[in-house]
């Protein structure tokens, strides 16, 4: 009976100290109530290899599982509870290494990487298969007519210019009045593609019509993301050396990053707006379909997410998030100031390029 007593003592203590830290208000803890035995374990070092493709990719997939996006706020709140208690080192006894992994992977679908801010749901990264595949499904469906054209493109471009903003490198803050223009300036682009190619492909080939879609998206992408950034290719993007110091900004960082996001972008629309037309303009043609064409657009909308399960990590993998940089690559005042604080001790400088 003592025995028993014991160890349902034991679990109590251990439940309420559990209980305090799913507690995002609770009062701080004392450091030796909340000490693991997690020596080594850094909750910020990534699972993969960042410097390899392969490593990005796994890395991607795992933060950009879709299925996060329907974890409640409770969870999240959670999650970034245990990754600052991790990061003091100080964590609820009896806490595993699995745990913390899945409160990072949670912390990091849904917070800011530069103000640990939770983010909009519809503009994570996490949730570019389900709205991704919703409206290229409509988008490739509905490429006949011109007021179907115009309004999926606004509703891309609309969805695009959320995901960019909520994306973006939050060190460099933007106006409403920039984002209202950045926004008009993509969505008019985008609409005005579509339409021009449009009237262009009336006579051309059915499946080259299929194919204005991803053309029009990929002039959108171009003028959208550094029109939703702008304030960074004007004032700069926060660099920093290795040990995270701020050194200042770099324009030049910046047109790097925003680059590599519309490249990123663009793939990751390019197969599933390139192939999926091929393969329905001969499912079309089979009889089976041709009795069903209520089905067509549930088809295409479930066909794009497929596509988009593998894209979305693998476009977000081409390039390093945390890039790197060489000093001598920056702008020649920013170098000087660099060396005259640092010498030769800052060879390169690191920065957020955003997704």
């Amino acid at each position: 009976m003592e025995e028993s007593r014991r160890g349902e003592a034991a679990c109590g203590g251990q439940e309420a100290a559990w209980g305090l830290a799913l507690n995002t208000e609770s009062t701080v803890l004392c450091v030796s109530e909340m000490e693991a035995d997690l020596s080594g374990f850094n909750i910020d070092e990534p699972r993969w290899d960042q410097c390899t493709f392969l490593g990005r990719v796994k890395h991607f997939f795992n933060i950009t599982d879709p299925r996060t996006v329907l974890v409640p706020e409770r969870e999240l709140d959670w999650a970034k509870v245990m990754v600052e208690k991790s990061r003091m080192g100080v964590v609820p006894p009896g806490t595993q290494v699995e745990q913390l992994l899945y409160a990072k992977k949670l912390y990091d679908s849904a917070f800011h990487p530069d103000t640990g801010e939770k983010m909009n749901v519809i503009g994570r990264m996490s949730f570019q298969v389900p709205g991704g595949m919703i409206i290229t499904g409509f988008m490739l469906q509905f490429y006949r007519t011109m007021p179907a054209v115009i309004f999926w493109q606004w509703v891309n471009q609309s969805f695009n210019a959320l995901v960019n903003y909520t994306n973006r490198n939050a060190a460099s803050p933007t106006s409403l009045r920039q984002m209202a223009l950045s926004y008009i300036t993509a969505t008019t682009t985008a609409v005005a593609t579509a339409v021009g190619m449009n009237m262009l492909t009336k006579r051309a080939p059915p499946l080259v019509g299929r194919w204005v879609p991803f053309a029009a998206v990929a002039a959108a992408n171009c003028v959208n993301i550094p029109m939703m950034r702008q304030q960074e290719l004007i004032q700069g993007i926060c660099v920093k050396d290795r040990n995270h110091n701020e050194i200042g900004h770099s324009r030049r960082a910046a047109a790097i990053g925003i680059t590599q996001v519309v490249v990123s972008r663009i793939t990751m629309a390019a197969p599933g707006m390139i192939l999926l037309p091929i393969i329905m303009e001969r499912l079309e043609k089979l009889h089976f379909m041709k009795k069903v064409k209520v089905l067509h657009a549930p088809l295409q909308v479930l066909l794009s997410g497929c596509f988009l399960i593998f894209m979305v990590p693998v476009a977000c993998g081409l390039f390093p998030q945390k890039c790197e940089l060489s000093v001598s690559y920056l702008e020649p005042e920013l170098q000087d100031t660099i060396k005259a604080k640092y010498g030769e001790l800052v060879p390169y400088v690191y920065f957020n390029k955003g997704l």
